[in-house]
């Protein structure tokens, strides 16, 4: 009987977060489609002839897994600090908590609609992403895995961030001044290779290098980092973020106060 309450309220929750961004697609899925054409335009077209062959590939070849990755990233993250912020400042995340369905049921189910958003945008900037270069996949069980462990590991984020923000404003502050920077930095427009010894022992914290290139060597083959050592750096983050968010969602802070 539990079973059956658990996978309804799941079900839910998960129908209501699809059917929240695809209600107004046209500010969730367009968007994305159009900055990431930008960055093809600018950096492929333009400014990749300039620059010439990366890891054996065209410029324009080697920054799409990234963009495509930023785009999971960015989407997957907005889709759970907003949504969450949103149930909390109207006070109706209260009624989901006292409900009788444990706390990783309600964590599923927003973490599958910031899955739902991060995949939705990422076939679409692919999509994007075959007008202005080839792409093939090389290693499909990479792609979807490091496509599933990165959507969930920002939705987390998403959570975490939405439990603490106090006002809309809070939301905006981790992309802006968190999640950008490391994003810039993780080898989405180049290969660390490039850089000298030192910046490259310090793009080796930056947990979305990882994600980066494992998608890259998904795609393409190449990358600059191990790739099993990726799968286990997303996977730890992701046991960690979810550790939190479910103590938060147990003992009420932030949402209570």
């Amino acid at each position: 009987m539990n079973r059956k309450v658990y996978l309804t309220a799941y079900n839910t929750i998960v129908i209501k977060e699809v059917g929240r961004f695809l209600r107004i697609w046209v500010q969730t899925i367009i968007p994305p489609a159009i900055s990431m054409s930008l960055y093809f335009v600018i950096f492929g077209n333009l400014i990749g002839p300039r620059i010439g062959q990366m890891s054996g590939f065209t410029y324009v070849e080697y920054i799409a897994p990234g963009l495509i990755m930023m785009s999971i990233i960015n989407n997957s993250y907005a889709n759970v600090v907003s949504s969450f912020f949103g149930a909390k400042f109207q006070r109706h995340i209260e009624e989901m908590l006292v409900a009788p369905i444990p706390n990783f049921v309600i964590l599923g189910g927003y973490i599958t609609g910031g899955i739902a958003r991060g995949v939705a945008v990422g076939i679409v900037v692919t999509v994007v992403a075959l007008f202005f270069t080839k792409l093939h996949i090389t290693h499909h069980i990479i792609v979807v895995s490091i496509v599933i462990m990165t959507s969930i590991l920002f939705s987390l984020g998403g959570i975490i961030n939405g439990i603490f923000a106090k006002k809309f404003d809070d939301i905006s502050i981790i992309p802006t001044f968190i999640l950008t920077p490391l994003i810039y930095l993780g080898g989405v427009f180049y290969s660390i290779d490039l850089l000298p010894e030192f910046w490259q022992s310090v793009s080796r914290f930056n947990p979305i290098l990882y994600m980066v290139n494992a998608f890259r060597y998904g795609l393409l083959g190449v990358s600059d980092i191990n790739i099993i050592l990726a799968f286990i750096i997303i996977a730890v983050f992701i046991v960690i973020l979810f550790c939190i968010s479910l103590y938060l969602l147990d003992t009420g802070k932030g949402i209570k106060n």
